[in-house]
């Protein structure tokens, strides 16, 4: 998901440099709500690492 967040950001980036100013605001606002939605992923991921850590497997 990162991965697509700066995909979107360099595809703003360069629309920018072009003068397309609403493919860039477009491209600009998906790169950062991907980029928000890969931040709430991770914590939640390390959350529930860190709880697992400390359970022990079944015998």
């Amino acid at each position: 998901m990162l991965r697509w967040a700066l995909i979107f950001f360099v595809v703003a980036i360069v629309a920018a440099v072009f003068g397309f100013g609403g493919i860039a605001a477009g491209a600009a606002e998906i790169a950062k709500i991907l980029f928000f939605i890969f931040l709430v992923v991770f914590v939640i991921m390390l959350i529930m690492g860190l709880v697992g850590r400390g359970r022990t497997p079944p015998v």
